[in-house]
């Protein structure tokens, strides 16, 4: 048995193993292809966000509102053209440029706090598409050393209970029925690490940008209440821009 599990390893661990550790393999396969999938799409994404990041600054040197939007990107999936384009809809809402002149509810509130609240809930928005997937990762990341770990006490109760049956043991009996049950610990392992390692820079990526545009809210909040950037340019001197 030893030299065949040498020669067919994890094809050998399939075909003798039972339903119970062909189940546990299946799943944690499963687990790692979900894990490096959502890794590739969030990279992709996160990818995409810091380029679109980068265009803010030519926003804020846009002769008026409408040239900065055409700056910020593509309007699919944009963070920050989203941004900009809640806190237009609001500022015009809350002053009745929308041609809606009936005074409504939030006629009482401060046009900041209106502001504030149109644009918090673009960035709540963000947050929210930005964690999904990221759930997945911490569950595969915390659990698939214990369904690995399952699969191991499965394989070597299994192959003790063939030990016994043979009657007669010998390390050649051992070696091979409890390697192959250590082999389910070590593809936990295996799925684990990507998942913990992907999740960890994930959330680090994911909070850089989510800083950037706080920083670009608290920017497009005070040019819709006051008429200019807050941030200053490399001079020293205030950003204004034209409203559009």
């Amino acid at each position: 048995m030893n030299n065949d599990f040498a020669t067919s390893g994890l094809a050998h661990v399939w075909t003798q193993g039972d339903w119970v550790t062909r189940s546990v393999a299946l799943v944690l396969l499963a687990m790692s292809l979900a894990t490096w999938v959502i890794i590739l799409w969030k990279v992709l994404d996160q990818r995409a966000q810091r380029a679109q990041a980068r265009a803010v600054e030519g926003f804020w040197h846009s002769a008026d509102f409408a040239e900065g939007l055409d700056k910020l990107g593509d309007p699919e999936a944009n963070p920050f053209r989203a941004l900009a384009t809640e806190g237009r809809e609001a500022a015009r809402h809350i002053t009745h440029k929308d041609g809606q002149a009936r005074p409504q509810l939030h006629d009482s509130l401060d046009v900041s706090d209106w502001i504030e609240r149109s644009l918090r809930k673009s960035v709540d928005d963000f947050t929210a598409r930005g964690q999904s997937g990221l759930s997945v990762l911490a569950s595969v990341a915390s659990t698939a050393p214990f369904v690995g770990l399952f699969g191991t006490v499965w394989g070597i109760y299994h192959a003790l209970l063939g030990i016994g049956a043979a009657g007669q043991v010998s390390i050649d009996q051992v070696a091979g029925p409890i390697g192959e049950a250590l082999i389910m610990t070590a593809l936990g392992l295996l799925v684990a690490i990507p998942a913990v390692l992907g999740y960890n820079a994930l959330v680090r990526g994911h909070k850089g940008i989510l800083h950037q545009l706080n920083r670009f809210a608290h920017d497009l909040h005070a040019y819709f209440v006051t008429g200019a950037r807050v941030a200053v340019g490399a001079d020293g001197k205030v950003l204004p821009m034209k409203r559009g």
